[in-house]
């Protein structure tokens, strides 16, 4: 038994109903033996992932793989570079036009499409999580149907636009912390990983999480696009 997962099995245990969960990966282009190890404790378990990948740190032996494993890839920013001269870190910040943002986010879909072909995802991941309205209209504009960023920020509000946020992210959390956290948070429960940060003991220490996840009979896990139809309806 893991204790530092007690609080977490203890809210499955008392859920009046399944809890629906999704896992993202951040920054698929870096540190792809690091993506690999993560992608395999999710395949052990029968867990779905979704990627969210940079266009232009994607290689193609990545991306090929990514495409034999069946896994939901969608597009994260363009370079993941900072382009504001001051505070926190925005590819996508308030000093960017919104002509300027929407050609990068444009070109990134271009370059994740000469990768994977259709299987990208219409779903949009800004590095660090930010954005500005103007992105998210940006994003409407160009037929993205999903934004995804951490619960904390506010929602853009845009028309056409739904927004599937993370609730709970592994890697700025110490163990105890992260399962109290995912206990108390609101489904659907998004789980942010960032694998290039994931140590061999962070890693074991995820497949600690999966295991009682994929056989918790109150645990319902989907990938985001699936979570995104089902509220839509029939």
């Amino acid at each position: 038994m893991v204790r530092w997962l007690d609080p977490l099995r203890a809210a499955l245990d008392g859920a009046p109903e399944p809890v629906t969960v999704f896992f993202r990966d951040d920054d698929a282009g870096w540190r792809d033996d690091r993506l690999r190890a993560l992608l395999d404790r999710f395949e052990a378990h029968g867990l779905p992932l979704d990627v969210a990948a940079i266009p232009r740190a994607l290689g193609p032996r990545m991306a090929r793989e990514l495409l034999a494993r069946a896994v939901p890839v969608h597009q994260h920013g363009l370079a993941h570079v900072n382009h504001e001269p001051d505070g926190r870190r925005y590819e996508f910040g308030a000093s960017r036009p919104a002509d300027v943002q929407r050609a990068d986010i444009a070109a990134g879909r271009t370059l994740l499409a000469e990768r994977l072909g259709d299987a990208v995802e219409p779903i949009f991941t800004p590095p660090w999580n930010r954005c500005t309205r103007d992105t998210g209209v940006c994003l409407a504009e160009l037929g993205f149907a999903v934004l995804s960023r951490e619960s904390r920020a506010e929602p853009l509000g845009v028309s056409g636009l739904r927004e599937l946020s993370v609730s709970v992210d592994w890697c700025r959390l110490a163990p105890d912390a992260f399962a109290q956290r995912f206990a108390a948070a609101a489904a659907p429960v998004g789980v942010m990983f960032h694998h290039a940060e994931m140590s061999d003991d962070d890693l074991d220490r995820a497949g600690e999480l999966l295991a009682l996840l994929a056989g918790h009979e109150r645990v319902d896990p989907q990938p985001m696009m699936a979570i995104v139809r089902a509220a839509r309806g029939p």
